[in-house]
Formats: structure tokens, C-alpha cells, sequence
């Protein structure tokens, strides 16, 4: 399972779960480094990712981030 701090994360409600994040948002908007990211992706845990015509940008929907972040556990501060 993945750990990140959930509790300071949050997707706007007005968002549509048909909407779209770059990879590069997504690590903004969970406050992870992107190199973490790419470790999860590499290691098959984490959201889905999806790139069009299988080549550039990787990219999330809002729902399947959603979904992510539902399931995370969330790490208690020390």
C-alpha cells in the first residue's frame, strides 16, 4: 500500500471526475516529489496513468486521482 499524508490533500468538489492531470500537477497537488511518483509508477502501485497515442505526456483523470487518494493511508505525523 502507498503511504502519503492525506489529510492536507484535497480535489476541488466543481472539479470533474472527467477532467485531467499531467503527472506533474498531480505530484503538486498530493505535495510529493516526483521522482517518488515515478518509483510508485515503476513499481505498479499508485493511480493509473495514461498517455495518448501511447507516447508524451503522462496524464490522470480527476476521478482516478480521486480513487488514489480514497484508498492511500494516511501516515500520522511524528
Amino acid at each position: 500500500m502507498t503511504h502519503i499524508h492525506t489529510d492536507h490533500i484535497e480535489i476541488p468538489e466543481e472539479w470533474s471526475d472527467q477532467g485531467l492531470l499531467t503527472f506533474e500537477q498531480f505530484c503538486t497537488l498530493i505535495h510529493t516529489p516526483q521522482r517518488t511518483v515515478r518509483d510508485w509508477r515503476r513499481r505498479g502501485v499508485g493511480p493509473q496513468w495514461r498517455r495518448f497515442d501511447g507516447c508524451g505526456r503522462l496524464y490522470l483523470s480527476v476521478a482516478d486521482a480521486r480513487r488514489f487518494l480514497g484508498s492511500a493511508r494516511t501516515v500520522a505525523a511524528e
